[in-house]
Parts: C-alpha cells; sequence; structure tokens
C-alpha cells in the first residue's frame, strides 16, 4: 500500500491528494498543513466569491494567461484542462456560473462552496488532514522512502511526498528543495498595483478607462484592459496583467519604472489626429473641454489637457498644428513614473519557485529525488488572474496525485 504526503493544504494540495486517493484507493493519503486551517487563500480568491478557473474564450496563446509555465501548462491540459475542472466541480455538486469576462465563479457566489466540496470530497474518499505541521526538512533514504521533517513533531516516512506549499516570498523558504538539488528561480510578486507620484494624476482617483493600452516602454512588456485610478497610483486589469508579464524585469529595477498609458485604444496615431481634426472642424467654437473624444471620462480629459498643455477654456478651432500633436501624443503614449508596488488584496501570487527544468514535465516528479513530486505554485508558474491561477493548481494538482499513486 502507498503512503503519500501531500505537503500544503491548499488548492493544489487537495486536488493532488483527491487525485491520489481517486486513482488508488488503497493508499494512505495525509495532507499536511502548516496553518491551523486549510485552503485559506481559496477562501480570500475573487474577493471572497472564488474565481476557480476560466473559460479560457479569449486566450488564443497560453502565455497570454501564463506568463512563466505556458509550455508545461499546454502539455498538462491535455490531461486536465478548465473544461475537465468545470465538469469536476459541476459533478461533485458546486453548479457553476461564466461571466462575461470569462472568469468562472460557484453560483453561490460563496467560496466556502468551493472548500465545502474540496474537503468533504477529501475526508469521503478516506484522506486524512493533520494541521499545524511546519515542514522544515525532507531527505531521501537509501532504500528509496523519503523522510519528512517537521517542527517539533515526530519524523515521517512515506512512499511519496508531492510538495504543495504554494508560492514562497523568499528563496530561504525553498532552500530545502535546493539542498536536495533542485534549481530554485528567485521568487518576486507577480500580481500588484503600481504606485505613482504624481499628485494630479492621483487627483483622477476614481476614475475608470475601460480599454487601454500599457506598456514598459523599451521592453516587449504590453498589457490591455481596465485601468483604475487610485489614490497611490494605477489598478485594475490592465495593470495586474503587465505587472505579471513583466514581474522580474520590475523587481530587478526596485518597481522604479516608465509606464506608457494609451488611453484611447488605439496604436494608429494618424487615425487619432484626424478624429481630433473632425472634432475640431465640426465643433471650431466649442471650449475643448466640452467634448471628450473616444468617450474619456470629464475629469481625465480635463487633465490630459493640462498634460499637454492645452486650457480646457480653448476652442477647438483654435487647436494649433503642434498642440494637436501634443495631444495625440498624450493620448496615445502618456508616460508615468513607477515609484513602487502597490498593495493588492489579493496580492499571493508569485512569480519563481522551483525551475521546471528541475522536474519530468510528465508526471511532475523531481528529476533529482524519486518519489518526489510539485504541484501548484511552489513550481515557476504564474498567472494574470486568481482563475487562471487556480486552474494551473487543479491541473498540476491532479496530475502529481496521478503519478504519485503509481
Amino acid at each position: 500500500m502507498q503512503n503519500i504526503a501531500i505537503i500544503g493544504g491548499g488548492a493544489a494540495g487537495f486536488f493532488a491528494a483527491i487525485s491520489a486517493k481517486t486513482a488508488q484507493p488503497n493508499a494512505a493519503v495525509t495532507v499536511f498543513e502548516k496553518a491551523g486551517r486549510v485552503l485559506a487563500k481559496v477562501g480570500v480568491s475573487g474577493g471572497g466569491r472564488c474565481n476557480l478557473t476560466n473559460s479560457f474564450a479569449d486566450i488564443t496563446d497560453l502565455k497570454q494567461a501564463y506568463p512563466r509555465g505556458d509550455k508545461l501548462l499546454k502539455r498538462l491540459f491535455k490531461r486536465f484542462d478548465y473544461s475537465d475542472a468545470y465538469q469536476w466541480f459541476e459533478a461533485h455538486g458546486v453548479r457553476l456560473v461564466t461571466q462575461d469576462d470569462n472568469c468562472v465563479f460557484p453560483r453561490s457566489q460563496d467560496s466556502q462552496t468551493v472548500i465545502d466540496c474540496l474537503t468533504h470530497t477529501a475526508q469521503r474518499l478516506g484522506v486524512t488532514v493533520c494541521l499545524h505541521h511546519s515542514l522544515t526538512d525532507i531527505a531521501k533514504q537509501a532504500q528509496g522512502k523519503i523522510e519528512v521533517h517537521f517542527k517539533d513533531k515526530p519524523l515521517r516516512t512515506f512512499d511519496r511526498v508531492i510538495i504543495t506549499t504554494g508560492g514562497s516570498p523568499r528563496a530561504a523558504g525553498l532552500q530545502y528543495l535546493a539542498d536536495l538539488g533542485h534549481k530554485i528561480e528567485p521568487p518576486v510578486p507577480s500580481l500588484f498595483t503600481f504606485n505613482i507620484a504624481e499628485k494630479t494624476f492621483c487627483n483622477q482617483m476614481g476614475t475608470v478607462v475601460e480599454r487601454v493600452l500599457l506598456s514598459i516602454p523599451a521592453t516587449k512588456f504590453r498589457s490591455e484592459g481596465a485601468l483604475l485610478v487610485t489614490h497611490w497610483g494605477m489598478s485594475g486589469p490592465a495593470t495586474l496583467k503587465l505587472s505579471s508579464y513583466a514581474a522580474r524585469h520590475l523587481a530587478e529595477n526596485n518597481y522604479q519604472s516608465a509606464v506608457a498609458v494609451n488611453w484611447v485604444y488605439e496604436t494608429n496615431t494618424q487615425l487619432v489626429e484626424q478624429n481630433l481634426v473632425a472634432i475640431a472642424t465640426e465643433n471650431p467654437k466649442k471650449q475643448m473641454a466640452n467634448i471628450r473624444p473616444y468617450d474619456l471620462p470629464t475629469r481625465l480629459w480635463e487633465y490630459l489637457l493640462h498634460r499637454s498643455d492645452i486650457g480646457k477654456e480653448k476652442r477647438w478651432g483654435e487647436l494649433g498644428k503642434k498642440a494637436l500633436h501634443k495631444l495625440v501624443e498624450t493620448l496615445t503614449n502618456d508616460v508615468h513614473q513607477i515609484s513602487g508596488k502597490g498593495s493588492f488584496r489579493d496580492e499571493f501570487v508569485t512569480c519563481g519557485g522551483v525551475s521546471l527544468k528541475s522536474i519530468n514535465p510528465n508526471t511532475l516528479e523531481s528529476k533529482v529525488c524519486e518519489g518526489l513530486f510539485f504541484a501548484g505554485e511552489v513550481l515557476d508558474i504564474d498567472a494574470i488572474t486568481g482563475g487562471f491561477n487556480l486552474q494551473a493548481a487543479w491541473t498540476t494538482g491532479y496530475v502529481a496525485g496521478q503519478e504519485a499513486s503509481v
């Protein structure tokens, strides 16, 4: 009988436990969680509603959703993808709903529904859960078994061990895996907002523009989506996506960088200029502040006029060529300075972890320690939003659980 340990009672850990026990009912499967409760991050994901996956309807390339780990997940999705996850939860009593933005939530709009499903399923299958077990070390025994050391607990020995401890904020938290010979990619935060020091920008707080293009100048990093101006800077989906794509770049630059906003979601500057000229031609005597191109919010439009050194009382017919060009530049390439990493209530996603070069991509088993498997964010996999991250947890947990039970 296989004796399997799962280290970490989060989404990946519980799905790995359920997967292993389903594949091998006679196996002894135990989940060890260092805290006093399990699935804590599932509880707060999606603002407490639990965005448990995504329909992937707008994803043409997995790298759009997974800045790191897309190739591995493309392979693993052939075994368990988002449609499998959707069907699994529905089959286990969680009614789901897909929003217009393709995010999938429980119909109850309550993450506790998902937590109850996972814990009850694990309990019904006979999975044991041990709380207050903080891992300190892992060692390989000569006879093929794996020693697991917990703080102030007796030494335990297992046939298979699945590490599902989640993202670590510091590389030191993964030192025990490095000591075994695994390559560790330094962890850095991967979903965060941008601090903008400019007070006049932050005075636009509460302003939302539904479609913008964001970029880090002189890099390949780009994102699109809604932008929210806050009292500290930039938030919203476009910001969070860009923070994910550029996570390591921004960390290496100590979160000091330029960020360019295209407020009108149009990269053809000639077309933008033509649209402004058309407004000026049709409304030469109207004040510029009173006619907002691209349906920009009033406060933001007045701010952008100020950024372009154009008085809001100026009439459209008085707009000269030089001022026109500056306004086009402001609308399509409004550059601000990021002056730090802002707070984000769901910020528990990290970039980094166990290098994918250290694992077998088909089984998620360690290449340097036989019988040791990985799932979830402990791997160098992360996504642009919580729904994609949880899907990676379900997929890697499913595969690791199956493979560990063989």
